[in-house]
């Protein structure tokens, strides 16, 4: 009897087991995340280069002036200077590469909610909008923390304050005694930028304990979204190396 081809799409060896996808190495990481730069930023190229010969040079520098053997200053160059070369050229490429990865989702529709993805210390982030103007495309995300519940903006400030305040008092109906911070993201004057939004709420103030915090997302689960699914960012934090990956690990 003929053997006939598996319907699924994926690959098969000659047993017939379906082939695993291949795990993906911090080196591939680091190339996508460098094509991906590389494309918003032609400059970066040098940019990199420039670091890592710079730090190279400044090492051997100061190995030069110490009183060692030459073929001691040519293995301290080596150990101590390729090491803080190579960290320094990453570092570069890491806020390189986090700054296109913002440019690429800027004035996208869940541009904020992409960003908002990167907070961490304890924050929950609802997938879709909490409120929502379909004819303009303002949002309004809502997260949940130990310094109480922010609500994020996106859109024109003069049309997205009155959205604000409506989910402002909903909120607090429900919270009378929790904090909640009010957040507009855009580029007029007294919104926060896009890339630093992250930092914006993980710089709030504590003011709950972990327990109340628990019991304020279940209360507000209660309240729902907006129930419309909007496009998905992309993530800054996976323009990222893999730091561990660079380890070693």
């Amino acid at each position: 009897m003929a053997r006939t081809k598996s319907d699924a799409g994926a690959p098969a060896d000659a047993t017939g087991k379906q082939k695993k996808p291949k795990k993906q190495r911090w080196y591939h990481q680091v190339w996508a995340a460098y094509q991906m730069t590389r494309k918003q930023d032609p400059t970066v190229t040098w940019l990199i280069l420039g670091v890592f010969v710079g730090i190279l040079a400044v090492v051997a520098a100061i190995v030069l002036l110490l009183d060692v053997p030459t073929g001691f200053q040519i293995l301290y160059i080596i150990v101590l200077g390729v090491p803080f070369a190579a960290l320094g050229a990453m570092f570069t490429l890491t806020r390189k590469a986090e700054k296109a990865a913002y440019t690429q989702i800027e004035g996208q529709p869940g541009a904020a909610r992409a960003a908002l993805g990167t907070v961490r210390g304890g924050w929950e982030f609802a997938d879709e909008p909490v409120a929502i103007n379909p004819r303009t495309q303002d949002f309004i995300f809502r997260g949940v923390g130990r310094p109480g519940v922010v609500l994020v903006s996106e859109g024109p400030s003069h049309r997205v304050q009155r959205l604000l305040e409506d989910e402002r008092r909903k909120t607090a109906r429900v919270l009378p005694n929790v904090p909640i911070t009010l957040i507009q993201v855009g580029s007029e004057q007294g919104q926060v930028p896009l890339p630093k939004v992250a930092k914006k709420v993980q710089k709030l103030k504590r003011s709950l304990t972990k327990p109340e915090a628990e019991q304020v997302k279940k209360r507000l689960k209660a309240l729902g979204g907006a129930r419309l699914p909007i496009p998905k960012g992309v993530d800054p934090m996976r323009a990222r190396p893999d730091r561990k990956g660079l380890k070693g690990r």
